[in-house]
């Protein structure tokens, strides 16, 4: 085993945790109700799932490396970090 294929492997690792975490959030996004992100004080559900899904979009389609893959990933890591438990000390759900 090369340190190339110990490379490739850890990248492919990286890669798929990278796209976990944002379909999750994707997904996430668009389980609450438009007026939870207003109620929130947070961007609005249709800025967060387009945000969220052109991440997921991009990771699929091209390299999750890059200028864009990254802020794309920081956008998910903010959904996560900030957006989710706000919306979820909220009681209800759409």
């Amino acid at each position: 085993m090369t340190v190339f294929n110990l490379e490739s492997g850890f990248m492919l690792i990286v890669e798929l945790v990278l796209l976990a975490v944002k379909v999750f959030s994707f997904v996430n996004s668009l389980l609450w109700s438009s007026e939870s992100y207003t109620a929130a004080g947070k961007l609005t559900k249709p800025a967060w799932c387009i945000i969220l899904g052109l991440g997921v979009a991009l990771q699929v389609v091209g390299s999750p490396i890059g200028f864009l893959a990254i802020a794309f990933t920081i956008a998910a890591f903010v959904y996560l970090a900030d957006v989710r438990p706000a919306l979820s000390n909220l009681t209800r759900r759409r």
